[in-house]
């Protein structure tokens, strides 16, 4: 018998320098939190769940041309975040392709944040 193999897990280090300004263009997609622990909760559950995916995919032009693979999700999903003087750090542990959790913050955080480190976890 084959085992299944899990991906990878991968470490990423996301820096919000200016929390009051990491929100996304569509406030119906946007980050509502303005701490630490809120903000890393918003973004957990957009890697565990795909309803951020899916109402995002609704709102397109035409929702059946939007690559499935933006879609992905893993249930197991960690995010931490530590509040620092002006700015928040979030480390976020999950087997979701970089691309993925770049489209996630962009709809979350809209370019107000910044990747500081990928490693594997």
């Amino acid at each position: 018998m084959v085992g299944y193999a899990r991906p990878m897990s991968i470490r990423y280090h996301i820096a919000l320098p200016d929390p009051a300004q990491a929100r996304g263009n569509d406030p119906a997609f946007a980050f509502r939190s303005q701490g630490a622990d809120g903000l890393a909760e918003e973004l957990q559950a957009a890697l565990r769940g795909g309803g951020l995916f899916e109402r995002w995919r609704d709102v397109q032009e035409d929702p059946d041309e939007v690559d499935p693979a933006l879609g992905a999700v893993d249930p197991g999903a960690t995010v931490t975040g530590k509040q620092h003087d002006l700015h928040i750090d979030l480390i976020a542990i999950t087997t979701i392709p970089g691309s993925v959790l770049r489209h996630r913050l962009r709809l979350l955080a809209g370019s107000g944040w910044e990747l500081r480190d990928v490693s594997e976890a």
